[in-house]
């Protein structure tokens, strides 16, 4: 595979949700906004998603499904797709990693991964 032909980005922001949080109840609310950019020059739609999410505890939790909420998003070249999500930890800090399975126009499938990020109860970690 050409790395210039299929090159997605992808960028992530988090949040803690205090609100839907219970610390005493040991369940804290993160949620995140992921921007998935077709930097390449070939189209490209997300057939599914496989995530990592591991808590303070080591408790990993895999999540895998078609698309991202509910959608398939083909993204043309230069395009981006943006949407947001939650996750619930046991912990008040854990870290999420993953891949979405690709597919370009010309057929060919390919991985994209997302790096991983840190969840984080704001003011815990310095």
């Amino acid at each position: 595979m050409n790395d210039k032909i299929c090159n997605i980005g992808i960028q992530v922001v988090t949040d803690y949700v205090d609100e839907q949080s219970e610390p005493d109840s040991d369940r804290y609310v993160f949620a995140y906004t992921i921007t998935i950019s077709n930097n390449g020059n070939v189209a490209a739609k997300l057939i599914s998603r496989h995530w990592v999410i591991t808590d303070a505890n080591g408790k990993i939790q895999e999540v895998s499904g078609d698309g991202v909420v509910g959608e398939q998003p083909h993204l043309q070249p230069g395009e981006e797709f943006r949407y947001s999500s939650g996750a619930v930890l046991e912990t008040p800090v854990g870290a999420m990693q993953g891949l979405y399975r690709m597919e370009a126009d010309d057929g060919v499938n390919f991985d994209a991964p997302i790096a991983p990020f840190t969840l984080a109860v704001p003011g815990l970690l310095h």
